[in-house]
């Protein structure tokens, strides 16, 4: 591979053209974000998305790193005087790092081993004669004592024999073929097997891995989350895992690749391939088929985590309600915080409702108060602790009460709690403690999930699987270009974001992200993009990267609330132009309407060709113009709200209910359906045709009819069908 080579071999591996990939290459290079490219570049990158250039950036830092391996490899083989052409070429084809090691195993310092101290004996050339199997007369003893030498430490010739035999082990081992030979055989034949440890057997913690006390499956079939739980289970001790291989076919097949013909020490080639097998060769391909398996587990959890992060983080606001935050609690009751339409406090305080009947009382007079006196429509109820009891509680109030403008619904307060002890909170919310700063995060979470997720830490929202046991380095960074691209993709309202929504628009660190609401705060509301120029160490490059990402409601240019790059500003007044409008009819909404009716009959490459326009830009300038403000939010279904509560006792198998997905993991769906357990609805019961992975038919948010099939009280489960819905009962949101 050399760096020249590289852009091809990434057009090749996903399926785009070699010039778009070297374009988005240099584009990345000359310090561009992902959003910005993907968003604003379209014609230099052949349309490519915002997911092709991360994995694009992902593949360009690998085979860079390659590049970077096969030169220091070669330069260190020729420093040994053993880089032959041959070798140089293998090295310079090597489209892997794993390759390229094996290639190099045979030429790495390493710590004496035993071949190594053969070879300082003198016993190569005995090595030599067993593998070139020339010696038909005689035997191996008389042939090896020739090389008896105690000052050298072989005192007899079964000692040469035996130091020969550690040469052609550790010579089989490190043969670059056949490891990949034998690696392909341990992927199509080996077996992964676990026991639960003697030592901690009959320990609490054990009975979670029973299901692993004497379970054995094929390598190749293993799914991630089931390596990822084994792989907990061994690091806590519980279990003991070994991967398991025919071991006499093994050494059968490395014979017959060094067998050529019978002779004098044929016997000890076979004991010295079986002794390389057992000793080195399989110890190391275990090992890094383990590893393997962990990393493509961890990739795949990640990537659950991040798919499920985004959905979550783009479910559609509940703007412009007052809302109720009720983050509930036995001790020390339940937390309450009532925030207007832009998440400010309007009022907090603590209601006891699980305890006696007179202070429930109370308790519901004051949310009763409170309703009335701000115009209350929505509660939002943590999922925690005490939450069946406070959803009883505000369902029996609104039935009570006839209060038929509120609803209510249960929020995944994962990580309010994160939040409410951060500095952010305290930043953000001074006068309150900690308790009511969680209260509060509850009901601005589902006034605008994005500007309020985007503060705490994703791995603390819960919509992954095992994400404690992965590579946290690698989730952090999946983790915040999930963010990055959901926070671009809807993009912020300059005026009133916060420092941590801010901090995810491209081109914006977490200290311009400060500047720029320290800019704020000094001078008032920003009037215009252009106004983002005057914020301390924003200049030109971070303003070109960040601008189009940024809104401004009521700006006195209307272009600066569309998605519109301040660059592209005279192309669309003049797209406006010959479409019979001005950008002053953007705030007309007769003339939007009318707009958006010339819009739907325009031909975008006609008028690209008069502008002297890339029809990507023109298109996607079209879609801005004829809905200022629009957030991509709101095409998307609102969240499912109740006034009613659901028993568990109710429940009965047959059942058809609505529910939302609450998480999504590889072997099913967990969908909340008005009650403190969620469901599960397993990827058997997904669909009737076969079902590769459960987000290929549900996501995190979405709201959907399903049927119950099994109700398990005691154990707290409750199996979920999609599949088994009566025809015309599929009804999803």
């Amino acid at each position: 591979m050399k760096e020249a080579n590289i852009p091809s071999h990434i057009a090749a591996e996903l399926g785009i053209r070699t010039q778009q990939a070297a374009k988005a290459i240099e584009l990345l290079d000359a310090g561009n974000t992902v959003p910005f490219i993907a968003r604003y570049r379209k014609e230099a990158t052949g349309s490519l998305e915002d997911e092709q250039l991360r994995v694009l950036e992902e593949r360009l830092a690998y085979l860079r790193g390659l590049v970077k391996r096969q030169e220091e490899i070669i330069k260190a083989i020729d420093a040994q005087g053993k880089l032959t052409d041959e070798l140089h070429t293998a090295i310079e084809g090597a489209a892997k790092l794993q390759e390229l090691e094996d290639l190099y195993l045979p030429y790495k310092q390493k710590r004496r081993t035993r071949a190594q101290q053969a070879r300082e004996r003198g016993l190569e050339p005995l090595a030599n004669a067993m593998l070139l199997q020339t010696e038909r007369d005689g035997d191996a003893l008389a042939y090896a004592a020739a090389f008896i030498d105690a000052a050298k430490g072989v005192a007899t010739a079964e000692d040469a024999l035996a130091g020969a035999r550690d040469i052609v082990a550790e010579t089989a081992a490190e043969d670059a073929g056949l490891r990949s030979e034998m690696r392909k055989r341990l992927w199509q034949a080996g077996t992964l097997r676990t026991e639960l440890s003697p030592d901690t057997a009959e320990s609490e913690e054990a009975q979670t891995f029973l299901m692993y006390a004497d379970y054995a499956e094929p390598v190749r079939t293993l799914p991630s989350h089931r390596i990822l739980a084994i792989n907990r289970g061994e690091k806590k001790g519980l279990l003991r895992v070994r991967l398991d291989i025919d071991h006499e076919a093994a050494v059968d097949k490395l014979f017959a690749h060094f067998y050529r013909r019978r002779s004098i020490f044929t016997d000890e080639l076979r004991a010295a391939l079986a002794d390389g097998e057992k000793r080195l060769l399989f110890p190391a391909l275990e090992r890094e088929i383990r590893g393997q398996l962990t990393e493509s587990a961890e990739a795949q959890a990640i990537h659950i985590f991040g798919a499920n992060l985004r959905q979550l983080l783009l479910q559609p606001p509940l703007a412009g309600r007052v809302v109720m935050g009720l983050d509930p609690g036995y001790r020390t009751g339940c937390k309450m915080a009532v925030v207007d339409a832009t998440g400010r406090v309007l009022a907090h305080g603590v209601l006891q409702i699980t305890k006696s009947e007179a202070e429930r009382a109370a308790s519901a007079q004051t949310v009763l108060d409170l309703i009335a006196r701000h115009h209350v429509t929505l509660l939002s109820i943590g999922n925690g602790t005490a939450s069946y009891e406070t959803e009883q509680f505000a369902a029996n109030l609104i039935a009570a009460h006839h209060l038929t403008d509120v609803h209510y619904l249960i929020t995944n307060e994962a990580g309010a709690s994160v939040y409410s002890a951060s500095r952010l909170a305290k930043e953000e919310l001074p006068d309150y403690d900690v308790t009511i700063r969680g209260a509060v995060s509850i009901a601005r979470r589902v006034q605008d999930p994005l500007a309020e997720l985007v503060k705490i830490d994703p791995q603390a929202i819960g919509v992954g699987q095992y994400q404690h046991d992965v590579d946290q380095r690698a989730l952090s960074r999946s983790l915040d270009s999930v963010i990055e691209a959901a926070v671009n993709h809807v993009g912020v309202d300059l005026n009133t974001a916060s420092p941590a929504l801010l901090s995810h628009v491209a081109g914006i660190t977490a200290t311009t992200a400060k500047n720029i609401v320290a800019y704020r705060d000094a001078h008032g509301r920003f009037g215009g993009r252009r106004e983002l120029l005057k914020v301390a160490r924003l200049g030109p490059a971070a303003f070109t990267q960040c601008a189009g990402f940024l809104r401004i409601a009521d700006a006195a240019s209307p272009l600066d609330n569309t998605p519109v790059h301040p660059e592209s500003y005279e192309l669309a007044a003049d797209l406006l132009g010959l479409l019979g409008f001005t950008v002053a009819d953007l705030r007309d909404r007769e003339k939007l309407a009318l707009l958006a009716q010339k819009r739907a009959k325009a031909d975008e490459r006609a008028l690209a060709r008069e502008l002297g326009a890339g029809v990507p830009t023109v298109h996607d300038i079209l879609d801005a113009l004829v809905s200022p403000g629009r957030d991509p939010r709101a095409d998307l279904p609102a969240p499912l709200t109740r006034q009613a509560i659901v028993k568990l006792s109710d429940i009965q198998p047959g059942t058809i209910l609505r529910g939302t997905v609450r998480n999504v993991t590889d072997f099913g769906a967990f969908v909340d359906i008005g009650i403190k357990t969620a469901g599960l609805i397993h990827i058997s019961e997904l669909s009737r045709r076969r079902v590769r992975h459960p987000l290929d038919v549900v996501s995190v948010g979405e709201t959907l009819d399903v049927l119950v099939i099994s109700v398990d009280e005691k154990r707290g489960r409750i199996g979920l069908s999609l599949k088994q819905l009566p025809k015309g009962k599929e009804a999803r949101a």
